[in-house]
């Protein structure tokens, strides 16, 4: 079994982009093994607090609407 010295050494080693990788790997590998995940609504929340605390803004509901049409490829929902 690896020792957390060994893995502190290999985790200092990689450049700054590959243990963000690391990272994300290791959050979904405790994600999936973690017997009882919150519901949808509260890891929302979660997820916005992250993104609230890192500084970045959150997007209006004009630049809401942008994003989803850019990601179905241009096509723009309906209007009502």
């Amino acid at each position: 079994m690896i020792s957390e010295q060994e893995l502190l050494q290999k985790w200092r080693s990689l450049p700054q982009d590959k243990q963000e990788e690391l990272l994300n790997f290791l959050d979904f590998l405790h994600l999936k093994t973690t017997a009882k995940k919150p519901p949808l609504g509260e890891r929302l929340r979660q997820i916005r607090s992250r993104i609230v605390a890192s500084g970045k803004p959150l997007l209006n509901a004009d630049e809401i609407e942008q994003e989803l049409a850019t990601r179905r490829g241009g096509i723009q929902g309906s209007e009502e």
